[in-house]
């Protein structure tokens, strides 16, 4: 009976044709075979679901600067660094400092930015993002930002997943698992990379894991182009009602073997995920699609621009997703070419930095002006991000080293005060004195303004209550409206 059953399942397995069989697993939520689990966990896993208080936010689009960007050369201006320029560091800030890398500390080095005020805020901007300046009065600012961990892997899980190892699932999958989803045709987390280098700092799928939660959990990465998944088009000669009768033919059989086999859900999972992929097939594309959309909207994005089309193209994408119901939209920030290590600015910064800076600024304010005109902004989240941020300090003449103890992040709409500066750095940048917020807190409070205590969304994992934030992790109550 058991060579009978296993049998079976290779023969539905391979049976897909026209959704591709084996390779077909690439497009599926989490990808691959699904482990068996309890019935009851598949019921519908991804049916909506109460949060634990009144949500003030629906989605989360989460804008992450792969490879770390300087935000003392973006939002953090500091006078005092300007005026020390070339001298050494002083002990007094020196003092217990563990360098992040082998380029040793350098003189302290400021970039060659002019700075203003902007707004009823006053919120400071640099010549590099003089887009995004014009929404200031839209933004959170959280100075006192911190982490642990001075490379990009370490770090960057950190952010993303609240570990320091990979096998923790990603905020967006805590996100799926605690409230389901909105939309039953399309995932409810979603990633959009652009460029080279857009692993941000975890090498790719690892930060968009779903870890030790059910693998339908993990996000769904979206490719450029028309058709935004591997293997989702309908192969040529397979009629819909081709492809419809074998989906049928697949959950009757699977329907008889689970009767004899209640425990093992390996099937049933499959064949819902055989389901969701054939409603996706016009769903995905129609998501993606921005024909429809007018040309002053194309024009706000940066879609006119060869520099900004591919990063805008994202973001209108990700405007496009929130609006049909995804809850999570993880969009990665690449380099344009090979010349450039995403933001990771070791050396050149002035050239770095002006390149990866004019690829996102127009794109990011007009998806915030998009989102305030559409009535979407009050409930989304749209977060900047990074693994970590630079020294004020030079590295290699021209550039900067990691910097995990202060930096700058930002968070605008869904709840957060808008026009308010949270936390501070010292007097160079170097770190975090006021208003500390590590990435635990940063989790906890998105988590908090979707409706979910941090404390709460548990999952029973090798006989522990594991959590979103593992034991870390405070809501932020002064950055809440």
């Amino acid at each position: 009976m058991t060579h009978d059953h296993n049998a079976r399942r290779r023969f539905l397995v391979n049976a897909g044709y026209g959704i591709g069989a084996f390779a077909f697993s690439g497009i599926l939520p989490g990808g691959g075979f699904i482990s068996s689990v309890q019935a009851a966990d598949y019921v519908d896993p991804l049916a909506p679901k109460q949060p634990h208080h009144t949500p003030k936010a629906k989605a989360v689009i989460w804008l992450h600067m792969a490879g770390a960007p300087s935000t003392l050369d973006l939002f953090d201006y500091k006078p005092e660094l300007v005026k020390l320029h070339g001298q050494p560091l002083p002990d007094s800030f020196s003092k217990n400092l563990k360098t992040a890398t082998d380029g040793g500390v350098g003189a302290l080095y400021a970039t060659k930015r002019t700075w203003k005020q902007y707004g009823e805020s006053g919120a400071w901007f640099s010549d590099l993002v003089p887009n995004l300046a014009q929404h200031a009065d839209k933004i959170c600012f959280l100075k006192g930002s911190k982490t642990e961990g001075s490379t990009h892997v370490i770090a960057s899980l950190k952010l993303h997943t609240s570990g320091l190892v990979p096998g923790r699932p990603a905020l967006g999958s805590w996100i799926q698992y605690g409230l389901g989803t909105n939309n039953p045709d399309l995932p409810a987390f979603v990633v959009l990379a652009n460029g080279r280098s857009t692993g941000g700092g975890g090498r790719g799928q690892v930060i968009w894991s779903s870890g030790f939660l059910p693998a339908v959990y993990q996000g769904t990465a979206f490719r450029q182009g028309d058709s935004p998944i591997m293997y989702l088009d309908r192969p040529a000669g397979v009629s819909d009602a081709e492809q419809r009768n074998t989906l049928e033919l697949l959950k009757t059989l699977n329907q008889r073997t689970t009767a004899r086999f209640p425990a093992d859900t390996e099937l049933e999972a499959r064949l819902r995920s055989y389901d969701l992929a054939y409603r996706m097939q016009k769903s995905a594309p129609e998501a993606v699609d921005l024909s429809k959309e007018s040309d002053a909207t194309k024009k706000l994005y940066g879609l006119d621009d060869k520099a900004t089309v591919e990063y805008g193209t994202n973001l209108l994408r990700a405007r496009r997703l929130v609006e049909k119901g995804v809850r999570f939209v993880h969009v990665i920030s690449g380099s344009p070419d090979d010349s450039l290590p995403d933001w990771d600015a070791h050396n050149n910064i002035e050239k770095n930095h002006g390149t990866m800076a004019k690829l996102v600024d127009k794109p990011i304010a007009g998806l915030l002006a998009d989102l305030e005109a559409r009535g979407l902004l009050k409930d989304t989240l749209v977060v900047w991000t990074s693994e970590f941020g630079r020294t004020p300090y030079g590295q290699t003449g021209d550039g900067r080293d990691h910097n995990p103890w202060g930096f700058t992040s930002w968070i605008a709409g869904g709840g957060i005060k808008a026009g308010y500066t949270h936390g501070a750095t010292d007097e160079i940048g170097l770190r975090a004195t006021s208003g500390i917020v590590d990435t635990y807190d940063l989790q906890a409070t998105l988590l908090h303004q979707l409706g979910l205590d941090h404390r709460k969304l548990t999952f029973q994992y090798q006989g522990r209550q594991e959590k979103a934030t593992t034991v870390f992790g405070d809501v932020v109550p002064e950055i809440i409206t």
